[in-house]
């Protein structure tokens, strides 16, 4: 019997609820295999402590999530906190603390759902993006001055360090190298961006040297966008900057259906500190409360998060048992169903215990 510790920290909007979900769904495991034991602790941090206690989670936060062996966190922002302070109170507090320098974003059109996409169904859209996850336009450097001036200046310094890169670059590659297709395509703005991307493009050829099984191909983020459009199928895994992977994403869960099915990994690759798994969709305080929260995302990060903690089988189940509801067309309205949050969570926990 292998046990886990894990944190959840629920936070804001539709959080509690998704993440309440993907603990049901992860004890249905629990209970299927008989090989493997969650422990969950639950932080009450996010939007409604800030406004308790002045702060999204206490000093010593860092401290108290440090010996667990992953972090299941659910959404942060709220419409009367400023984005600013609920974001930089508490998510990235956690990924820069604990250097989970690798975002990993994977995307694909699952069953039942219906891409945006001519023509485009399961199989025709399989990426994953990794994102710089520690630096780049994210760096928190910067500043304002002169406020409330007419002649105001803000700036936002996007750093770019060779440790940096390189270390995000060698992951994106062996990501590559262990898919398939053992494609990569680095995003990039070196055209604008003279120093910092420059450097990026270096360094990504640098690094595709010790991998000569992958292929590799470079494009702006501009053309991305198209190429995402009007060629999934040319593309697999992916690797961009902070920012740039940030949007890119967004519009990958949306063509894969909705961002309620969009998974995030917050990963340590050297494992000396806990790594975070988070759905992408946010807060989404329009439909807190209504019982319609698409739970699906939180399962695919829960399955992201077995796969960190070397259970494969487990992840794999989990993953067969969430394509299996939705290819029976149990879907919460984002994804043009009728079914609430509770009925997807049975059902995929009626498939694990099923199959």
């Amino acid at each position: 019997m292998k046990n886990y510790s894990i944190a959840a920290i629920p936070a804001d909007g539709i959080g509690p609820e998704v993440i309440s979900a993907g603990i049901d769904v992860l004890k249905a495991l629990e209970k299927r295999l008989g090989t493997l034991r969650f422990s969950f602790q639950t932080f009450e941090w996010g939007s409604d402590y800030y406004k308790a206690h002045g702060v999204m989670m206490p000093e010593d936060g860092l401290a108290q999530l440090k010996a667990f062996d992953a972090i299941y966190f659910g959404a942060v922002g709220a419409p009367d906190v400023p984005d600013h302070i609920t974001l930089w109170g508490l998510r990235l507090p956690i990924c820069q603390g604990f250097d989970q320098y690798a975002n990993v974003r994977p995307t694909r059109i699952l069953p039942g759902i219906e891409s945006p996409l001519r023509h485009a169904g399961p199989g025709a859209l399989d990426w994953v993006i990794v994102r710089e996850n520690s630096e780049g336009e994210y760096s928190g450097n910067g500043g304002r001055a002169h406020r409330g001036l007419p002649e105001e200046v803000g700036t936002e310094v996007a750093i770019f360090t060779r440790v940096g890169v390189t270390r995000i670059m060698r992951y994106a590659f062996r990501l590559a190298q262990s898919r398939p297709r053992k494609l990569l395509t680095v995003v990039t703005k070196s055209n604008a961006q003279r120093h910092g991307m420059v450097m990026w493009d270096e360094i990504a050829a640098e690094v595709a040297a010790e991998f000569p099984d992958v292929s590799w191909d470079k494009i702006l983020v501009d053309a991305m966008t198209v190429r995402m459009t009007l060629h999934p199928q040319s593309l697999d895994t992916i690797v961009a900057t902070n920012l740039h992977a940030d949007i890119l994403s967004d519009l990958a869960g949306a063509l894969a259906g909705s961002l309620g099915v969009a998974p995030t990994a917050n990963i340590d690759p050297e494992r000396r500190f806990p790594s975070m798994f988070e759905p992408i969709h946010g807060s989404a305080f329009d439909i807190t409360g209504k019982g319609i929260a698409n739970p699906v995302a939180s399962f695919w990060t829960a399955a992201q998060m077995l796969e960190h903690l070397g259970e494969a089988d487990a992840a794999a189940l989990l993953l067969s048992a969430v394509d299996q509801v939705c290819a029976a067309g149990i879907k919460t309205p984002d994804v043009g169903g009728s079914a609430t949050t509770r009925q997807v969570t049975d059902a995929v926990i009626h498939a694990i215990l099923e199959s």
